[in-house]
């Protein structure tokens, strides 16, 4: 038995159940069949120009950094104007996302962008959101050779491309997208919601940036509202 199932295997006793009861079955397929919505915050529930100014607001509001761009085009641009001005090295980790891969890289030749997952060596990791939500500021990353987790959390400086049709006005529209996107009984290993950059106040209540993951939190805001 592996570890997992060794769990299992305790709380189903300490329960008194085998997993295998019709009616424990039926509520739990019921419940990921019907996918119940939370609480819907009203102040996303904007026109698409308002809703997208909410959202840069809450970037900013949670401690990140955001540039709005009116052309993917000008991405590698701003992605090197970014770097000058924070003296860092003019290099970057990036996945195989073929939206950044379409990027011309190539008007930016003192700019050394590499292809994969972190190992934690890296000081600037480009992804791109699969969303954003504008009720917090936050960027919704799904995990992939496309868009490793590990530049969500490696990194010290994480850059962040999301399109602005692509921002919706609360949680639970992006829940509905993700389950339209990959179909049903299917999602990738992981689903990161990320907030602001990394931070605690756990130790004297001080703040500090950078305590779990990334110490910066950039975005990259293309286009215009669809």
């Amino acid at each position: 038995m592996s570890s997992r199932d060794i769990v299992f295997a305790s709380v189903r006793r300490a329960l008194g159940v085998t997993g295998a009861e019709a009616p424990r079955r039926q509520e739990v397929d019921g419940r990921i069949a019907g996918h119940p919505r939370g609480v819907i915050p009203q102040r996303a529930q904007l026109p698409p120009a308002e809703r997208l100014d909410l959202f840069k607001r809450m970037v900013l509001a949670a401690a990140g950094t955001l540039d709005h761009l009116q052309d993917a085009a000008v991405v590698p641009e701003a992605v090197a104007a970014y770097l000058r001005a924070r003296n860092l090295p003019p290099a970057l980790l990036r996945g195989a996302d073929p939206r950044l891969a379409d990027l011309p890289w190539h008007l930016q030749p003192t700019l050394d962008v590499w292809i994969g997952a972190s190992d934690g060596r890296q000081l600037v990791g480009l992804s791109h959101a699969f969303a954003g939500i504008a009720e917090s500021g936050t960027v919704v990353m799904l995990s992939g050779p496309d868009n490793p987790s590990t530049l969500n959390l490696l990194p010290d400086y994480h850059l962040v491309v999301v399109q602005a049709a692509d921002v919706a006005g609360d949680y639970e529209t992006v829940w509905d997208r993700v389950r339209a996107a990959y179909g049903p009984g299917e999602m990738p290993r992981t689903v990161n919601w990320i907030t602001g950059p990394s931070r605690s106040a756990d130790i004297e209540q001080t703040l500090l940036l950078g305590a779990h993951g990334p110490r910066s939190l950039h975005v990259l805001l293309v286009g215009e509202p669809g």
